[in-house]
């Protein structure tokens, strides 16, 4: 399922049109993105929890060179599953 046929499901759902349906899901991850960049979590009860993690620095190697590299730290986004999204999806 892609972002379109996503929002037709919303719409029929929620019995709105697509253009509302569409605004209400930018708006939503929009707002998953800003939170995450502040550094705060997202727990939406029986859905799930967005977070992000820290990955830290590290040494790898160029597989075509073979020369070592450093890979620098980053923030990373993470999305764990609540108990009933995962016994949905185990139905």
């Amino acid at each position: 399922m892609n972002k379109k046929d996503l929002v037709a499901k919303l719409a029929e759902d929620a019995g709105t049109t697509k253009k509302d349906a569409e605004a209400v899901l930018n708006s939503f991850m929009d707002t998953v993105g800003e939170v995450l960049a502040k550094g705060d979590k997202i727990s939406l009860v029986g859905f799930g929890t967005f977070e992000t993690s820290e990955r830290s620095a590290r040494k790898g190697r160029n597989p075509q060179t073979g020369k070592e590299i450093d890979i620098p730290a980053k923030t990373l986004p993470k999305f764990k599953a609540g108990k009933s999204l995962k016994d949905k999806v185990n139905q």
